[in-house]
């Protein structure tokens, strides 16, 4: 990988939002203590706030000591060096003179445009950089999703950037690409020749991806009951996780080969219509419960209304129509306010085809768990004889790769990669602009079917695992983890 620190104005717009504080400030934090951003890296902060960079920076440090323990006061104080404070009118060009002043007066080898701001600024940023001159080759651009909110609005907002920038200066985020966990499943795979041989149709019963949040809306009720689970969560995380268990090998891995093998998924997936959709998916939304012991409100409750079908959990089943997964179904699964976090993939291999035990006792699947959240982990679970006399007693038994007994260093977050990634160029992790395209076409066939056939909306507790497994699993069933049976 390179390793060359480059020199780079930073701007990041919308630099005092939520995320900013939450996810790039902490990535920077611990990249400039790994020593792996250039020492004369600018980091300009853009906002529509009035404040000056002391403020901003002494809110920055009560931000920063709530994500990270044992502050390192040199870091800060490095940031601090690097730090510009603009108050701007996003809406208005003229107010971008100080921005080009700034970057005129700091001249660097690149400048990366972060948009940490609602994706309908995106287009009237990329205009007003470019009319002030702010604009080139050397030049990348930052988008964090929503990326659209339908295939129509995907492309109208897709066009108003690449109206300014090349696709080869375009860094469309999606965090859960890198998580450990995840970059670690392209080594399982193509590094391992034992699950590659068994990674087909032949071998695999079925996946199941998860992304389970115990936590309601929050402060995103206004964002969240426009979009709701399928486009807030299916859309992109996991069928970007759905395109890594399912592409074929690249042969070389760089951005457009690994992309390219992803995009073969999207075009592969089964779209759902009026006659599947009522079998395929399940969607509903939480009323009131109970999560550790703690009473929360219903959705309704949480966003102040009493009419919203906006659906907070979404469950279905798909299936990618290829040679190496053809009759797999893939189970996805999202949803708020349910019994505990996590995100998992599970993939369910076949039973042996025949038992030659003389106890006949059951004899479990094999299943290869990658836990991407709280913990990152990945588990084998294969069947053990029980020691001692008594005949063949056997159970399952786990073989595990903890990250965090495993390796004694810190190791990344995804957001740390990530901007690492973009500083240095290499777009693998990130979403092009076709593979957006076909994930919301896809999307576009659940919505539009739903629409259709007038798809009710189920209600379930909040702190339990959603509705609708009857229907979505008549022969599966979701994997639960020993703490999971337990609770």
């Amino acid at each position: 990988m390179n390793k060359t620190l480059y020199k780079t104005n930073l701007v990041i717009f919308g630099g005092d939002g939520d995320l900013s504080y939450r996810k790039i400030f902490p990535a920077i934090y611990h990249r400039v203590k790994e020593n792996q951003l250039s020492k004369e890296t600018n980091i300009i902060v853009v906002s529509k706030n009035t404040s000056d960079v002391n403020s901003f920076f002494e809110e920055l440090k009560k931000h920063l000591s709530i994500h990270i323990s044992d502050i390192d006061e040199s870091v800060l104080n490095q940031i601090k060096k690097m730090l510009y404070y603009l108050s701007i009118d996003l809406t208005d060009v003229e107010g971008y003179d100080s921005l080009k002043q700034v970057l005129s007066k700091n001249k660097m080898e690149q400048d990366v445009f972060y948009y940490s701001t609602p994706s309908t600024l995106f287009g009237i940023i990329s205009k007003f950089l470019s009319e002030n001159g702010m604009i080139n080759k050397m030049s990348k651009v930052v988008l964090e999703k929503p990326l659209g909110s339908d295939l129509e609005s995907f492309e109208q907002l897709n066009e108003e950037v690449r109206t300014y920038f090349k696709e080869k200066q375009i860094y469309r985020i999606d965090h859960y690409l890198g998580k450990e966990t995840v970059q670690n499943l392209m080594v399982l795979r193509f590094a391992n020749q034992i699950f590659e041989l068994a990674w087909n149709a032949q071998n695999i019963d079925n996946v199941q991806i998860t992304a389970s949040e115990s936590l309601g809306v929050g402060n995103r009720k206004g964002y969240y009951d426009k979009f709701g689970a399928l486009k807030d969560m299916v859309q992109n995380h996991l069928l970007q996780l759905l395109c890594l268990v399912a592409m074929e090998p690249p042969s070389k891995l760089n951005a457009d080969n690994v992309r390219d093998e992803k995009l073969k998924v999207l075009k592969a997936l089964r779209p759902m219509d009026k006659d599947t959709v009522g079998k395929s998916t399940v969607k509903g939304q939480y009323t009131r419960g109970e999560i550790e012991d703690e009473h929360v409100q219903s959705y309704q409750e949480d966003i102040d209304t009493f009419d919203s079908t906006t659906e907070t959990f979404v469950a279905l089943r798909t299936y990618v129509d290829n040679w190496r997964w053809a009759g797999v179904p893939f189970y996805l699964r999202t949803g708020k306010r349910m019994k505990r976090r996590f995100s998992e993939i599970v993939i369910n291999f076949k039973r042996v085809p025949h038992n030659v035990f003389p106890s006949g006792n059951k004899i479990d699947r094999n299943k290869l768990i990658i836990r991407l959240q709280p913990e990152e982990k990945i588990e084998l679970v294969q069947m053990m004889k029980i020691p001692g006399p008594g005949g063949y007693r056997y159970k399952p038994s786990s073989l595990e790769l903890d990250y965090s007994s495993s390796f004694d260093k810190r190791f990344p977050d995804a957001y740390e990669r990530l901007l690492m990634d973009i500083i240095r160029g290499n777009q693998t992790l990130f979403m092009r602009e076709d593979e957006v395209r076909d994930s919301w076409k896809w999307i576009n066939s659940i919505t539009k079917s739903w629409e259709e056939t007038e798809q009710d909306l189920e209600l379930y507790k909040a702190g339990t695992w959603g509705p609708g497994d009857e229907v979505l699993l008549p022969k599966h069933k979701w994997y639960q983890s020993k703490k999971d049976e337990e609770s």
